[in-house]
């Protein structure tokens, strides 16, 4: 099978590709190629079999010739950058998405795999039971709302000959080529290893669950190659059950892996509305062939060694190499590209 992965150059995409070619799969990449440039080459991570250099707005019919599924990963990334324009990120995470699901169901393509988000939950972590697939959906971000507008227009056009698969990942952790320090697992880290203490400014208790990006992908391959009676038109929450943390409980995590760091617990920057609890039992019970493996302490201690290694090398960890939201406005600043991130015709 020829799978498309769209949004290959970013933080997951080195791990997807991993995943399916280790499964046997051909890899196609699609990707504008915004943060080409934030890579730290690591041993075990190919290419893809053949890439395509384009903005997700801009997919044709002809960037699809010969794809049996796609697996969506492209997107404005995170409530960071939602922040940055709200329009802009539902004009790339869900105008652009459906334009591609149209195009790939047209072609024939009929397995769309979405990288959605456990951020659609909102704050429904303190509300009773874990949420489940069938919880009601509380977006409290541009980017959250954009992720439930697009699974809703990928429902619109699902049938017989077009199946979507909703990806719903918990808050992605772990060591990629293309590293990204400003999600919360890394960012604690990041601050405990290279500063001595670890320094939370909301009060701790907001619920977030995590996944690594090998379980995240390993999923992506389950949900692009099941039957289709397993998985067409069905969401699936991305995680373990036991990876619902509070964000007090992972930075004591981290702290008792890294002994000497301390830690502070500021509440500075107020109460945190985004608090979620996720049940993570369909995938494992309906997923074929799925189990997620990796715990937060398993995860961290790679962190912590990838850290260590000097991978680094002397570059500051909140950076624009590792801060998507600190890429882009590079990229802005330097006229890379124009004020709606199009890359802008060499002069």
């Amino acid at each position: 099978m020829q799978v498309l992965i769209t949004g290959h150059l970013g933080y997951v995409g080195p791990w997807m590709i991993r995943a399916f070619k280790e499964a046997g799969h051909q890899v196609a990449g699609l990707d504008v190629g915004y943060f080409r440039e934030c890579v730290d080459p690591l041993e075990g991570f190919p290419p893809p079999d053949r890439e395509c250099v384009r903005d997700i707005r801009d997919v044709s019919a002809a960037d699809l010739d010969g794809v049996d599924a796609i697996v969506h990963l492209a997107a404005l990334s995170n409530d960071p950058l939602g922040h940055l324009d709200p329009a802009l990120t539902h004009a790339i995470n869900t105008e652009a998405s459906l334009r591609l699901a149209t195009l790939a169901k047209q072609s024939g393509i009929r397995r769309f795999v979405f990288a959605s988000s456990c951020s659609i939950y909102g704050g429904v972590g303190e509300r009773g039971a874990p949420a489940d697939e069938g919880a009601t959906m509380d977006p409290l971000s541009a980017y959250a709302h954009s992720k439930v507008d697009t699974e809703a227009g990928l429902a619109a056009l699902a049938d017989a000959g077009f199946e979507p698969v909703f990806m719903r990942n918990a808050t992605a952790f772990g060591v990629s080529p293309r590293m990204r320090f400003d999600l919360v697992v890394q960012n604690l880290i990041g601050w405990g290893v290279t500063t001595g203490a670890i320094r939370v400014l909301s009060d701790g208790t907001p619920w977030r669950p995590i996944v690594h990006i090998a379980d995240m992908s390993r999923a992506c391959v389950a949900a692009a190659t099941a039957p289709a009676a397993a998985v067409a038109g069905e969401a699936f929450n991305i995680g373990r059950d036991d990876n619902n943390f509070r964000i007090r409980e992972i930075a004591e995590t981290i702290v008792g892996i890294l002994p000497s760091v301390r830690l502070e617990i500021t509440g500075e920057a107020g109460p945190d509305p985004r608090s979620y609890r996720v049940s993570f039992a369909k995938a494992a019970d309906r997923l074929p062939g799925f189990r997620a493996e990796w715990t937060l302490e398993r995860g961290s201690e790679e962190i912590v060694a990838w850290l260590r290694s000097g991978h680094l090398r002397e570059r500051d960890f909140q950076s624009r190499f590792f801060v998507r939201l600190k890429q882009l406005q590079h990229l802005m600043s330097e006229r890379y590209v124009d004020d709606r991130i199009r890359v802008r015709a060499p002069a």
